[in-house]
């Protein structure tokens, strides 16, 4: 999960790309599994408890570009 570089697609996001429910569902999902990994597991992939808790945070509309690009 490579989604905290949200602010480097901010400017690529096409505007007319809207994400599907699916899309919506899986990525609260992951955010929702992100919230649940341990200390442990967050440093196996890299990432800080403050760096996990702000992206389980960040709002379901707030997609990472990429997403949008498809």
């Amino acid at each position: 999960m490579t989604f905290l570089s949200h602010a480097r697609y901010a400017a690529d996001r096409p505007a007319h790309r809207r994400l599907s429910l699916h899309d919506r569902v899986a990525l609260y999902r992951q955010r929702a599994a992100l919230r649940r990994l341990d200390d442990r597991l967050l440093d196996d992939i890299g990432l800080s408890r403050t760096e996990a808790e702000a992206e389980a945070r960040r709002p379901i509309w707030d997609a990472p570009g990429h997403w949008h690009e498809r």
